[in-house]
């Protein structure tokens, strides 16, 4: 079963974005975004794979802001936890946090279009 739109949507900003620039010209920002995602998460796993903690938090950091530029809030909650390599947590749970983006991106993106599409 599909999640609520408030718990994966930043619903206060897309309804702003929408006001301002149109569904339409925003749904062109999430394309975009759709496109790019791939290449943020290829670049986090070969960090994980390789150990390589500042490459992983740098690009966690990229995926944060590009994700709350579209309004898709769950996938930069988690970034915003995963570009913090600093945090006692991060240790023990980067990787559920990566595999947490992983997992959701592509039906959030999906849900994402699917508001923006009413």
């Amino acid at each position: 079963m599909a999640e609520s739109n408030e718990a994966t949507l930043d619903i206060a900003t897309l309804e702003a974005y929408c006001s301002a620039i149109g569904a339409s010209t925003l749904l062109k920002s999430v394309v975009m975004f759709e496109q790019m995602a791939p290449e943020y998460l290829q670049t986090m796993a070969a960090a994980i794979k390789s150990g390589d903690k500042p490459l992983l938090c740098s690009e966690a950091h990229k995926l944060k802001g590009a994700a709350g530029s579209v309004g898709l809030k769950r996938i930069q909650e988690f970034s915003q936890l995963l570009q913090h390599g600093d945090q006692p947590e991060w240790e023990g749970a980067h990787l559920e946090w990566y595999k947490a983006i992983e997992s959701h991106l592509d039906e959030d993106i999906a849900g994402l279009k699917q508001y923006l599409s009413r």
